[in-house]
């Protein structure tokens, strides 16, 4: 089989053992003959499954018992309408620092227009987009008459992150689609913390969202069934059918985190990842960092070719790809190169990285 390394930025690399787990249970699901893909979600064996992933979330973020942990289908992008449609009433605040920031806040401002609402019930509180999203905004001050606050910790198509659990003076709301699980997190400074999967948790098919109990029943519109938290957490994820395979992947990948020391040890890793990435693409002439240095994302490494070597872009791409370098083009909307190194990603694939970008600067340069 050719060698790859996957910098793909989502769906992300799996752990070999969740692989290897799910292989199994898709020939016989926890001995009762049936493939996982097949089985009831009514099955004991399958609230098996349900009960221990849950409990895997609480374990590993330290999820307090008036929270609830729900496993949806849609992706993030449908929690941005989950987030407007269960907190929003009269006026919502948004951290843009990116597309996915940027749609979030699509969502909150339809919903205001629905209603009737001021064209600026659901704004930005302050935003990156002066500068491309290259960094993270700072001087600015939450305002404490929203409903809620909303940012989104890591940005992917630019490579920034907010590595920190700010404090905020109403209900904070975050997007922690691609970061989740990278680092410890202090659960009890959030009213909601969502996100797809595919990232570092899993496969793509399931989204996550833990709730706290207090902030939701204070919206006075009518909530679509499906839209509502507390039908589903009423239902402990099953008011319908869950997506079943996508969550027992996700069960065996924190089984893997738990063995490994959890995320306190993967976030020793992450940022021993991240560093040395960095630190090469700073010391090899041919490539710039994009991000701010000190907003730079642990997850996401975006660069580009140095100015006087631009024309050599495409052909680095395919000289990283003939040396098994996987999905290292940068987003379509900003171009250069990504390099997406999330949870389950070795360092093995990180230091390969490098001795490519090594050997095309030694063919370039003199």
């Amino acid at each position: 089989m050719k060698k790859a390394y996957n910098f793909f930025a989502g769906p992300c690399v799996l752990p070999e053992q969740a692989i290897d787990s799910t292989i199994d249970a898709l020939k016989d699901f926890a001995g009762t003959g049936i493939p996982v893909v097949s089985i009831s979600h009514r099955s004991k064996e399958w609230e098996n499954v349900m009960n221990e992933c849950r409990q895997l979330w609480r374990e590993l973020l330290g999820i307090p018992d008036n929270y609830h942990i729900l496993f949806l289908g849609g992706g993030a992008s449908l929690q941005f309408l989950y987030v407007a449609m269960n907190l929003f009433e009269k006026k919502a605040g948004y951290l843009e620092t990116g597309v996915w920031a940027k749609k979030a806040l699509k969502e909150a401002q339809g919903i205001a227009k629905s209603r009737g609402l001021a064209s600026d019930a659901a704004f930005a509180v302050a935003s990156s987009a002066d500068k491309t999203y290259c960094y993270i905004p700072k001087d600015y001050t939450i305002p404490t008459d929203l409903d809620y606050f909303h940012i989104t910790t890591n940005n992917t198509i630019y490579g920034t992150e907010i590595k920190y659990d700010m404090d905020s003076p109403v209900t904070l709301v975050a997007d922690m689609s691609s970061d989740i699980m990278s680092r410890p997190v202090d659960v009890t400074k959030y009213g909601l913390i969502y996100g797809g999967a595919q990232k570092n948790v899993g496969p793509a098919g399931v989204s996550f969202a833990i709730v706290r109990d207090d902030v939701l029943g204070k919206v006075s519109n009518y909530i679509p069934t499906m839209l509502d938290y507390r039908t589903h957490i009423e239902k402990e994820s099953m008011f319908n059918t869950p997506p079943v395979f996508a969550i027992y992947i996700m069960t065996q990948t924190l089984r893997w985190l738990r063995s490994i020391g959890g995320v306190e040890k993967i976030n020793k890793i992450n940022v021993e990842k991240a560093e040395m990435l960095y630190d090469e693409i700073e010391r090899n002439r041919m490539f710039v960092g994009t991000a701010n240095p000190e907003d730079r994302s642990i997850m996401n490494v975006c660069f580009v070719m140095a100015p006087e070597y631009k024309e050599l872009e495409s052909n680095f791409l395919e000289f990283a790809k003939s040396n098994g370098m996987m999905g290292v083009k940068g987003h379509r909307s900003v171009g250069g190169f990504r390099a997406s190194i999330y949870n389950a990603c070795p360092v093995s694939s990180v230091k390969a990285l490098i001795k490519c970008m090594k050997e095309f600067e030694k063919q370039h340069t003199k």
